[in-house]
Formats: C-alpha cells, structure tokens, sequence
C-alpha cells in the first residue's frame, strides 16, 4: 500500500470516528455493524430504537461483537425526555423536580440510579444534563429540563449530576453550551439569539459549565444559538471563539465537545449539514450527533466525505480532525476501562425515582379541599410538544388516577373552545385539569379560567414550569410530566401521597 493511500484510509477513519449517527430498528442494521469495522467508533440511540430493556441490551452486545469499545449514546435527561421509556413515561423526574427539591444528595442518587439503568442496558454515554439556566420563562425548548432559573442552584446540581452519572460508569454530556436558557425560539427550527452582555453570560450562563467541568464531565456538548457579545458571526457549534477560545482557552476543559444534531435547522437550514460538519469541527468540536431523521448510511458517508473533502481544500487542518477523533478515542478507552460490572450487591433505591418526584410536589389546597374518591374526568389541556421532549412519550394523571380510581376517563383538548369542550365532555363529572406551562400558553389559561368559573372544585395539576398562581379547589405542581411525576400527582389527588 502507497503511502497516499496509508494516509488517505487513516483520513476517512478519522472522518468516520467523529460521527454519532442513528439509525431506524431495532436491531443494528449490516450498514451500521460495515461501518463499525471500518472506523465509525459510535452509535446513537433513540426513541424509534428501544422496546424494552432486554432488547436494548441484546441491540448493545450485537454492536459490541462488531467493535468492543464502541460509544453508544442516548438522550436520556428522564424526566420529560426520555428514550429508554420513550412509550411508557420515565422513572426518574427531570431536572426542574430535582432542582426543586434542592437536595445535591437526591440530584447525585437520581443521576447514579440512572446512570446504572443506562449501563445495565450497555449504554455508555448519555447527552446530559442540561446545564443551562431558565432565565427566560418563555423559553420554548428548555424549560422544565433545567435545573431552575437561580445560577448558583443550576451549577451545584449540575456538578451533583455529572457526578452521580458517571459513577455509574456512563459518561455525561453537560449540555447546551454557552447556554440555552435565555432563549425565545427552539433551535431545532432556527437559530436563536442571546444578545447579553459577555458580563452577564460569565455570571449567569456559564458559571454550571464551570461546575460540570470542575466536576469532571467527560463531554460537553454545544448549543446551535447566536451570541453576538462571543461571536457575531457565527452560531456557538461553529464558532472557534467559543469552542477553541473560551470552553478549552478560559474554561479550561479538555474532554470531548459534541455539536448538538447537526440536522436541526438552525445548522441545516443555514449551512447545510456537510458544510455545518466540516465547520464544527474546524471550529473545535470533536463529533457530530446527526440524529432527528438522519438515520441511513447515506448520511454518514456525505458527512465523512464532507471532512475529508475539507481537509484536502484545506477549510480543515488535517491536525485538528486527527485530534478531535484522538479524543473520541480517549472517551471509548475510559468507558471501557470504567464498565460496570455485575452487581449482585447492588442494594441501591430501586424507588429513588417516585421518591424525588414525590418531594418536588408543590400542593395548594382550598380549605375545604378533601381527597377525591370518585372516578373523576380528566382534562389534557395538550400543547404542542417540542421536538426535544417528542409526543410519543405519555404524560398526564389519567393513567396512575385509573388504577387508583377506577373508571376515570379522559381526553385531550387544544385551542379557544378548549373550556368548553372539557366542559361538556366531563358531564358533570369531577374535572382534574392537566395542564403543561400555563403561562406560556393564553388558550390553556382560557381554558382553566372556563373550567373554574364552572366547576370551582377542579383539580388543577401543572406539569411544566409553576409561573402562573395556583387556582382550584386543589393545584399541584409537579415540576414535569416523567411518569413518576403523574404517580406522585395522582396519589395526592386521592390522599394518599407519602
């Protein structure tokens, strides 16, 4: 073999190893285990890939027979987000039940528990937390999958986080670098804006990433927002100033930094995914998360073509490409060196999950309140959901409230009539209102305003961020919708919350 073509195989290894794409099945496709052996070093997994536990073991070891020290990731915050219980609900509750709570303890057993889940089902590397700080309380895509709105809460269990995770073995992705908290559009449609002082994002934006890598998360992964105060010019995934001179420069980290999915819009839409490719990683990222639905070999071979394209126009130092697949490398090798191994000791809180939600709970009830013993109806008021939480993942009351009370019934309502239609459909029936961030959503306090004037004994349950002032004969917020978030709910709503 020629020199040249030494160096050419060892190029499109490199291209290969950057790259975390998906795919559709549930079982690994012969594209996927083809490029495994070729060089492509991980794999990302999603909602459209699991069943059940088992079968994402088994998926995991058919992946491992083909490369020992593959990275297979997942975006599992639990809470609203969750692939592992993408059909049925999480068992864990999300960041903002967490940070409710503010206990780092509970935040680092959650996280550990988890963690352990993830490993259990051969998954070694996780897209979270979500470090970024909800001072917008508009934010469309953040949320309930922050920690809160308080910096100093954000960063202490943030680092609680990434701490309990990786004690598990798992690696963890702080996420939405320099931070997404501040933001009015979802990325997954367009590019946001952050226009703020550099002052304030130091004291205020950045201060968890600080945390998260004091605390040693092994990656981080880069928002696909616009901050002019960093870089006027270009988006933080692709940005050199942001990447290269503030998150290894300033902030002095040195674990793997991974591009949010290269598909959103607001790369896609305004680069192109291969030219977004090449950029990011120019720019300082080490890999590409290509998830949403990219999903095919076709994908992955525009996108390595794309870098090694790059690096012979010369857009893209062949050095910097090497150094960013060294890194992922360096990932794989400590996962392997940190794999769990059988745990027939393990005596950890197989509850810890139902435990935290049940502590987030935020109950406001009417003097005269007393717990519901009749099947009640129970009233979805249903948003549209973002691409980040997906809308295949149940959430609501109306499950764990019929297996307490039998008979309950329920459906979902969207839009002015909303009231009205509940209203109606309940006839006459005790109403439980479920509602996802009223204070974003006019028409849903419509709804509530509808349902109240009506039938002052309803249930109120808020399973987004708490904004708007609680109302009804009882409000509970839960501070998300996991699944164990609805079960704390419910067991309120009956009296027998613990």
């Amino acid at each position: 073999m020629t020199t040249l073509a030494r160096a050419t195989d060892a190029l499109t290894r490199d291209a290969l190893t950057v790259l975390q794409p998906g795919f559709a099945g549930t079982t690994a496709p012969d594209w996927l285990l083809r490029r495994l052996g070729e060089g492509l070093a991980s794999v990302a997994l999603f909602g459209r890939n699991v069943t059940s536990p088992e079968q994402v073991a088994a998926l995991t070891a058919q992946l491992r027979a083909e490369r020992e020290d593959v990275l297979v990731a997942i975006d599992e915050e639990g809470g609203d987000v969750t692939r592992l219980e993408v059909r049925t609900g999480s068992s864990f509750p999300g960041n903002h039940a967490l940070g409710a709570v503010d206990d780092v303890g509970l935040t680092r057993e959650v996280a550990a528990a988890l963690g352990r889940r993830l490993a259990d089902s051969g998954v070694n590397f996780n897209w979270a937390p979500s470090a970024d700080v909800n001072s917008n309380p508009d934010n469309p895509v953040i949320g309930v999958r922050a920690f809160g709105a308080d910096t100093d809460l954000v960063a202490r269990h943030t680092a609680a986080y990434v701490t309990g995770m990786q004690s598990a073995g798992v690696a963890t992705c702080t996420k939405h670098f320099p931070g997404h908290g501040d933001t009015g559009i979802d990325s997954h449609h367009a590019v946001p804006l952050i226009d703020v002082d550099a002052d304030v994002l130091a004291a205020r934006d950045l201060v968890p990433f600080r945390a998260a890598v004091a605390a040693g998360s092994r990656a981080v992964m880069s928002a696909h927002i616009l901050v002019p105060a960093l870089d006027p010019d270009r988006p933080a995934t692709l940005s050199r100033r942001i990447l290269t001179e503030l998150l290894r420069g300033e902030l002095g980290y040195d674990g793997l930094i991974v591009t949010d999915g290269i598909e959103m819009r607001a790369i896609a839409g305004t680069y192109g995914i291969e030219r977004g490719t090449a950029l990011a990683i120019a720019a300082g990222a080490d890999a590409i998360c290509v998830g949403g639905g990219l999903s095919d070999e076709d994908t992955v071979r525009r996108l390595s073509d794309a870098l090694v394209e790059a690096v012979r126009s010369g857009e893209l130092p062949e050095e910097r490409l090497a150094d960013a697949a060294e890194r992922v490398r360096s990932l794989s090798r400590w996962t392997t060196a940190n794999r769990p191994g059988a745990r027939p000791e393990d005596t950890a809180d197989g509850d810890v999950g139902l435990r935290a939600a049940r502590r987030a709970l935020r109950v406001t009830a009417a003097a005269d309140f007393t717990p519901l013993t009749g099947a009640p109806y129970v009233a979805a008021f249903t948003p549209v959901a973002n691409i980040a939480v997906g809308d295949e993942t149940p959430w609501g009351v109306a499950a764990e409230l019929r297996r307490l009370l039998p008979g309950t019934e329920t459906d979902s309502f969207n839009g002015p009539d909303a009231g009205a239609e509940a209203l109606a459909a309940a006839d006459g029936r005790r109403v439980v209102a479920v509602v996802r961030d009223e204070h974003r959503h006019p028409w849903m306090a419509a709804a509530l305003d509808t349902l109240l004037a009506a039938r002052p004994d309803t249930v109120v349950v808020e399973m987004g961020v708490p904004r708007a002032e609680p109302r009804g004969a009882l409000h509970l917020a839960t501070h998300g919708a996991a699944r164990v978030c609805g079960l704390a709910a419910a067991e309120a709503v009956v009296g027998t919350g613990r």
